[in-house]
């Protein structure tokens, strides 16, 4: 489903963000995505999203090589694709329901439609009776699970999820790991940047850890931390 081809990221003072990743995530696949500060994990889930091209090597989609999209394609390529940030992006001057709904209106899916999801997604997340509210009136946690409502309203593929745990507290980042499994059970394919080490080691799912550009481990239920 997502394939990186010996994908090498070179940007304009000659530093290498990513050298010869060579990476294939299948369908319906959960992958957490580790390593340090600089490592080039920020490179990689931008070249997913199309907001940079490879120097040389192939991203290779569903089938598709992206850079043979055209650029006019490239918002219809992102729509399907969820994604997540730490920082939660909500409009502010939205309430929950049309914060949720503004990712359909987007993609013009029809009014009824919308009526529809929009109430289901929040019932999946467990915020149904906050749709009137504003983020501003929302937890960190409570803002988070809105941001991920938003990020699966349209049914994407895969979901990319960027420290969506990273401002919140323990408890409450257990609880976005249960909806993010959820989701991935249904058959939405995950790929997670983290730096979370307990929630790494609990999940017990394939790890891939990069470091200077460079995957130097790739572990079915691996861990966080190098083994010994």
């Amino acid at each position: 489903m997502i394939e990186f081809k010996n994908v090498t990221k070179i940007y304009n003072n000659n530093v290498y963000a990513l050298s010869g990743v060579n990476l294939y995530i299948e369908k319906g696949e959960f992958m957490f995505l580790v390593g340090p500060s600089g490592a080039g994990k920020s490179t990689l889930i931008k070249m997913l999203l199309k907001e940079v091209d490879p120097t040389s090597g192939k991203l290779i989609i569903n089938g598709t090589d992206l850079s043979s999209l055209r650029r006019k394609e490239i918002p219809y390529y992102r729509r399907k694709i969820g994604m997540v940030f730490q920082d939660f992006r909500l409009i502010p001057t939205l309430s929950v329901y049309e914060n949720v709904a503004f990712a359909m209106r987007v993609v013009e899916a029809p009014y009824r439609e919308i009526r529809k999801k929009v109430p289901m997604v929040l019932s999946l997340v467990g915020l149904s009776k906050k749709y009137k509210d504003f983020p501003t009136e929302l937890s960190g946690g409570e803002q988070q699970r809105i941001a991920l409502a938003r990020a699966i309203v349209n049914n994407p593929a895969i979901l990319i999820a960027d420290e969506p745990t990273g401002n919140l507290d323990p408890e409450t980042a257990s609880g976005i790991m249960e909806i993010l499994k959820d989701i991935n059970n249904a058959g939405t394919t995950i790929l997670m940047g983290t730096h979370a080490k307990d929630i790494v080691d609990i999940m017990k799912k394939r790890v891939v850890a990069i470091e200077k550009g460079i995957v130097i481990r790739d572990e079915q239920r691996g861990k966080y931390g190098y083994e010994d």
